[in-house]
């Protein structure tokens, strides 16, 4: 039986990076890595279904600073309006700062690790980007079907809908995948479509996937998305527009 491998984890250091960013020492690691998970947890709280893509975040080898990039579709729930100045991203960063402070308190109490090992206080810097071609990013397609699915809306009436977009922005290739009781079957079967290419095993592929699932009546479904948007050539430019830089003074 063939299996399967993560397209996104089979092409790390090839098209696709790693979404945190730093070194650390054995007894620091895993205090890092559930910082990292409570900092992407809050944003995606609060940003629900804002087109939110992705969240990298990065530090500086002495510890001083922490960088978080959020890459959306909508910079404006985020940013705020030109006359709001910023205020919205400075609140994200406060609210960041403050409830990242306690985390780090908390864990050291119940690990003693500040006993062991003593890192410095991080302050925290948002950076916002904008990412241009939305249709091509697994997850902002995922996120759709699930909206027309949860409103009860015909999985092949909600496939075509998918694919007009998808081709309508010149995407090179998708292949969609829902498994469950579609339309409220008594047996569980699994559907998929595909359009253009999806070349899952060459690795400068620069292919995106993303699994969601949709809560129906009838039970979870769960939704594979897998688009592809070209090769990658050597030295070739990012497609994101930075758009707002928040620093702590």
């Amino acid at each position: 039986m063939g299996q399967k491998i993560h397209p996104l984890g089979f092409r790390l250091g090839v098209t696709q990076k790693h979404r945190s960013q730093w070194f650390a020492k054995p007894k620091e690691y895993p205090q890092l890595v559930l910082e990292d998970l409570y900092l992407r947890t809050q944003i995606e709280k609060r940003f629900v279904n804002n087109g939110i893509i992705d969240i990298l975040i990065q530090r500086k080898v002495d510890r001083s600073q922490l960088e978080i990039e959020i890459r959306t579709t909508s910079p404006g729930l985020i940013v705020g309006r030109k006359r709001q100045n910023g205020n919205k991203l400075n609140e994200l960063r406060d609210e960041l700062q403050v409830g990242f402070n306690k985390f780090r308190m908390q864990f050291n109490k119940q690990t003693a690790q500040s006993k062991v090992t003593s890192i410095p206080p991080a302050k925290i810097a948002i950076v916002v980007t904008t990412v241009k071609n939305t249709s091509s990013e697994a997850i902002v397609v995922a996120e759709f079907l699930v909206t027309q699915l949860e409103q009860r809306i015909a999985f092949r009436r909600s496939l075509r809908r998918v694919l007009s977009i998808i081709k309508r922005d010149r995407v090179q290739g998708a292949k969609i995948q829902i498994s469950g009781r579609l339309n409220g079957a008594e047996i569980a079967r699994t559907e998929w479509i595909r359009t253009g290419r999806v070349p899952l095993q060459t690795l400068r592929a620069d292919v995106d996937y993303c699994y969601r699932v949709a809560k129906t009546i009838y039970g979870i479904l769960g939704i594979k998305i897998w688009t592809y948007k070209g090769e990658i050539k050597p030295k070739q430019k990012n497609t994101t527009v930075k758009t707002a830089v928040i620093l702590d003074s």
